[in-house]
């Protein structure tokens, strides 16, 4: 189910494309399938459709959906393992790089720090 936070300080063209990239991981949408119309989600939140489009036209300039003239938006080939790919980077770089530093600093073992994530404390 999509939801917009309207409070949020995030744009919210920015938060329809990461939703619509959150339905593709979850397999909502499949490659080749057909998206909401901007029409569909503009009038489901009451936005302006061209807030919805500018979501949209990011989605189509990282290659993730693709304009059917006359018919709508689709899902790309290969959409949602380029955006597990993505994010398994940006994961990995904000939070894994980030915590590793963290435990030097703190002076744990690279042991130390595995039996933590398996949810052993010492």
């Amino acid at each position: 189910m999509m939801h917009i936070d309207f409070e949020s300080q995030v744009p919210i063209y920015v938060q329809i494309a990461e939703m619509i990239k959150n339905d593709i991981i979850k397999g909502i949408f499949e490659e080749g399938s057909q998206v909401p119309s901007t029409t569909e989600i503009s009038v489901n939140f009451k936005i302006n459709p061209a807030t919805v489009a500018k979501g949209y036209n990011l989605l189509v300039e990282e290659g993730i959906i693709y304009k059917k003239r006359g018919v709508g938006m689709f899902v790309c080939k290969d959409a949602k393992a380029t955006l597990i790919e993505i994010r398994r980077e940006d994961f990995y770089n904000n939070y894994i790089k980030a915590l590793l530093v963290e435990a030097e600093k703190l002076g744990f073992s690279k042991s130390e720090v595995m039996d933590m994530m398996k949810g052993e404390k010492r």
